[in-house]
């Protein structure tokens, strides 16, 4: 079987990405890309790296259209506004992974806090499924919207939640650094991420303000079943792509860190993209990859539980076909080994 997949806000990094993979899908057939170019520029224009890959011109956003030809969208809008086109394509019949954060806080009050707007379709929030297939995998089959996970929350969860799961860790003093290559920031020019501003140096921001704080600690609470409060703080570092992530846990019951990569390499003993790793994992590692590389440690009375990701696949795209491939019945590793 075929579907039919449209990506909407087709230009950013994630977006040519979810192409790169989604050509070589034996079971996706690329209808729609649209942007807000109103010169409708081909593909190959906008991401080079497709040339000969793929024949189709962008086009401007009508979401008639989109339910018209697809079967299948992805949404790599902003946050509101990518809600607010996915609930006319849900409500047509539409599947829509969504990349944006519009679905994936469970509280309205508490989205509304962190993003400084209203959310459009209020009905949705806290019952669409969290795309980390690893955790919510059952949620995921056959759904008709998921909520892609943000690339730093996919990062701490993944190696966090089974330690909390078990019990060998506290749900409190959870600190979680964080640190990411420019494209995280999106490819829309800004000043901090121009050359001169970021090479040579790394930079913590959102200190006690960045969003993805309560994502975190939503699913951490959620897959642990208990209350996680945690501390997390992202840095820009001089390279394109990559997440490393070190968490700093209390550990309960006097575990160790022997004891915890155990209880990861258990929980994960079946999972095609989960590497618990001999040592400390490193960006290179999984660089264009849809893994993720997890080790633990010890240091001055806490587990240090390190874990890499590239931030535009397994943070963002990857997962996204990961979810598409459940949502719609193929092979969960399709177009991803």
């Amino acid at each position: 079987m075929i579907s039919k997949v449209a990506v909407m806000g087709a230009t950013g990094y994630t977006a040519l990405e979810l192409l790169k993979l989604l050509v070589r899908h034996p079971n996706a057939e690329i209808v729609a890309l649209t942007s807000r170019n109103e010169a409708q520029p081909h593909v190959s224009e906008v991401h080079p790296e497709l040339r000969g890959q793929l024949d189709i011109h962008l086009e401007t956003l009508e979401l008639s259209h989109l339910i018209d030809s697809a079967d299948v969208v992805f949404s790599c809008l902003p946050h509101a506004a990518s809600a607010e086109c996915v609930k006319p394509l849900v409500d047509q019949g539409v599947k829509v992974i969504d990349f944006s954060a519009d679905y994936r806080l469970h509280d309205v009050d508490v989205y509304e806090q962190w993003y400084g707007t209203s959310h459009v379709d209020p009905q949705r929030v806290g019952k669409i499924p969290y795309g980390l297939p690893e955790l919510f995998r059952s949620e995921i089959v056959g759904a008709s919207l998921v909520a892609n996970p943000g690339c730093y929350p996919t990062s701490a969860i993944l190696p966090l939640a089974p330690l909390l799961q078990a019990g060998v860790i506290d749900g409190v003093g959870i600190i979680v650094d964080s640190k990411s290559g420019v494209t995280g920031a999106g490819r829309t020019p800004k000043l901090p991420f121009h050359y001169p501003e970021c090479n040579e140096s790394i930079k913590a921001y959102g200190v006690g303000t960045h969003r993805h704080a309560p994502e975190i600690a939503q699913f951490l609470s959620a897959v642990g079943g208990v209350e996680s409060e945690v501390i997390f703080t992202p840095h820009l570092v001089p390279m394109n792509r990559g997440i490393l992530s070190t968490c700093y846990v209390i550990p309960r019951r006097s575990a160790t860190a022997a004891e915890a990569m155990q209880i990861l390499a258990d929980f994960y003993a079946d999972e095609p993209f989960v590497r618990i790793t001999p040592g400390p994992p490193e960006t290179r590692a999984v660089s264009g990859t849809n893994f993720v590389d997890i080790h633990v440690a010890e240091s001055g009375g806490r587990l240090v539980v390190l874990s890499c990701i590239d931030n535009v696949i397994k943070g963002a795209s990857g997962a996204a076909v990961q979810n598409f491939n459940l949502m719609c019945g193929y092979e969960e590793t399709t177009a991803l080994l």
